[in-house]
């Protein structure tokens, strides 16, 4: 399987676009902005959308990927997600007001778009690919994935703050690559708190929590770093040693990781 990162930043300036990761060519994990860096061709490979909550960052490209999409679907794009999230989706989005609802468009019943509900715990196998849907805490309704690869899984904690029971299901998992989010630097210790995001001691206190044995060849991948935190959020790890005791990757937009 093959991992392309299309965005890895929580917010968006040059060359920072927010959060999407591309699964071979037909699953998308998230929908933010660098969605919009797919060709007409490649979005029209992708079956299959997951998102993990319903905040901008993560939906924002969905819309206007389902418009670009249209002419050319022959099924339905699977928008799987909590129950929750299609609600919002529903009362937000796709309402006829911000944007059509493609759910029903052309016709309710051959739509452009259709909304799949998922639940923590649950294994969904789309297009040759396993995916484990995994617990996040946030301050929406919100989850996590880890898909099963040849070398071990992939996951991915969605935004998220403390979790525990992400840990016992991550470590009960062969992993490859995990990625983590880290939104804000220590100096917003106290934001990434209130918002329910990690910072570099949180994320400390989270890895702590890996059992690191069970994972050999683990790459950690960090995510969802804000563009005007970066080189605080950088400094920050290296303060804390964390680089030392972590196999860290910096995750980039256009990046590819294959497994």
């Amino acid at each position: 399987m093959q991992v392309r990162v299309l965005g890895c930043s929580g917010a968006i300036a040059r060359d920072a676009r927010t959060t999407s990761f591309l699964l071979d060519e037909c699953i998308l994990i998230d929908a933010g902005t660098g969605v919009g860096d797919l060709t007409l061709e490649e979005m029209l490979r992708i079956e299959h959308v997951f998102l993990t909550h319903s905040h901008l960052d993560h939906i924002a490209a969905l819309p206007l990927m389902i418009d670009s999409m249209a002419a050319g679907l022959r099924r339905p794009l699977v928008v799987h997600a909590l129950p929750e999230t299609i609600a919002a989706l529903r009362k937000h989005i796709f309402n006829h007001v911000i944007w059509p609802d493609f759910s029903v468009i052309p016709s309710p019943e051959k739509p452009f778009l259709r909304f799949e509900p998922l639940q923590v715990g649950q294994v969904h196998e789309v297009c040759g690919q396993r995916l484990r849907v995994l617990p996040a805490q946030h301050n929406v309704p919100a989850v996590g994935y880890a898909v099963e690869t040849p070398s071990g899984h992939w996951a991915f904690t969605g935004d998220t703050c403390s979790n525990p029971a992400f840990w016992r299901c991550i470590n009960e998992l062969p992993l490859a690559m995990l990625v983590i989010e880290t939104a804000f630097s220590e100096r917003e210790h106290r934001l990434a708190l209130r918002s329910q995001h990690l910072c570099p001691s949180l994320l400390a206190q989270e890895l702590a929590q890996l059992d690191m044995r069970r994972h050999p060849g683990l790459r950690i991948g960090i995510t969802h770093t804000k563009p005007a935190e970066r080189p605080q959020i950088e400094a920050d790890v290296s303060a804390l040693g964390l680089a030392q005791r972590y196999p860290l990757v910096w995750l980039e937009a256009g990046q590819r990781f294959d497994f």
